[in-house]
């Protein structure tokens, strides 16, 4: 299904006004009074490639105007820096102007203060039978998933799959989606205050009277809720996930979420600003295409596909050329999650 597509004139005013064009031709499947979450990326504290403000506020206006609910979202995450915590996270969205004050709106952070209000969702996929996720999918009326099309070291390209599947996650699923991993502790770091022992679900982490904390490896089952929940970040992370297996992986967190949501979700994709990396790392990222347009859409593997397309797959291939990024549509149309297969 082709989506609906606005090109901008190259200024601020001209894009908020392609904005503002595109979500009036956009199908609302919301109705009066309910509560709509914008799902987007504030960005990392000290990033300058992040989407400015204004054109989530003028999401919220439209939402607003048609008697809607609006707030805007985003989850934790799992390595240091100013989104780890709801306190951080929230600091970082206030640094980048995503305020109440300025947004008319509530700012929300979907996995809760201590990133643990969430819920398992089935998915019964080749790597999980289950997915863990913000419970905001449940709690919300419905969505908007508002994504900014770039590049990314990991997946190639980000759009809505990713902005579903990583922003909807838990701290523990994203590193589910990352690596099979074992907890290595670094004692410098560890208060031993026992929330590791607290949220393992097999009995693997244990703490004896002072102690340091210990791991039991054969009961261990890799699922990460003690190196997502520890909060002195004292648990090492190792990332070692086959490229294209973390691509299915990614793809069917987002498939999981998507059946949730879906007959409530309207996408859209903004073609501006696009860097060879992510919003997740600070400082000044490489603009590897011009800007575009905003696109809409209703389902994500197409939206993606039409993205990459009008911009270029071949500058994503070129930015990172080690990355399989071609999997995640080849997953999707296995897994039932598909509309389009991008060209090129």
């Amino acid at each position: 299904m082709e989506g609906l597509f606005f090109q901008t004139s190259g200024s601020m005013e001209g894009s908020v006004a392609s904005l503002r064009s595109l979500l009036a031709g956009l199908k609302q499947p919301f109705s009066d009074g309910d509560a709509v979450g914008v799902k987007l990326h504030w960005g990392e504290r000290g990033n300058h490639s992040f989407l400015p403000p204004v054109y989530a506020r003028e999401i919220v206006q439209w939402l607003s105007s048609h008697g809607k609910r609006p707030f805007i979202f985003d989850t934790t995450v799992l390595y240091s820096g100013g989104r780890r915590t709801a306190k951080d996270t929230l600091a970082t969205a206030t640094e980048h102007e995503y305020t109440e004050e300025f947004l008319g709106c509530p700012v929300v952070v979907a996995d809760g203060v201590d990133g643990r209000d969430v819920i398992d969702i089935p998915a019964e996929f080749k790597h999980f039978d289950t997915v863990q996720v913000a419970s905001i999918v449940e709690k919300a009326h419905g969505f908007v998933i508002f994504s900014h099309f770039k590049g990314h070291m990991g997946s190639g390209f980000a759009g809505a799959i990713k902005n579903i599947s990583m922003g909807f996650a838990s701290r523990a699923q994203k590193q589910r989606m990352h690596s099979d991993v074992h907890p290595v502790l670094g004692r410098q770091r560890c208060t031993r205050c026992g929330i590791c022992v607290e949220v393992c679900p097999t009995g693997a982490a244990q703490l004896v009277d002072d102690e340091y904390p210990t791991y039991d490896l054969e009961r261990c089952i890799g699922c990460a809720q003690c190196i997502a929940q520890c909060p002195e970040v004292a648990l090492q992370i190792f990332w070692g996930t086959d490229p294209k297996v973390f691509q299915e992986k990614l793809v069917e967190t987002a498939a999981a979420v998507w059946r949730y949501i879906e007959n409530r979700t309207i996408l859209v994709n903004a073609l501006l600003n696009i860097t060879v990396d992510c919003d997740c790392l600070p400082g000044e990222a490489q603009v590897m295409a011009s800007d575009s347009g905003f696109l809409g859409g209703y389902h994500p593997v197409s939206i993606d596909a039409e993205s990459l397309e009008r911009v270029g797959a071949n500058l994503f291939t070129k930015a990172h050329p080690n990355v399989p990024w071609q999997r995640q549509f080849e997953h999707a149309q296995e897994i039932g999650f598909h509309e389009a297969t991008p060209k090129g």
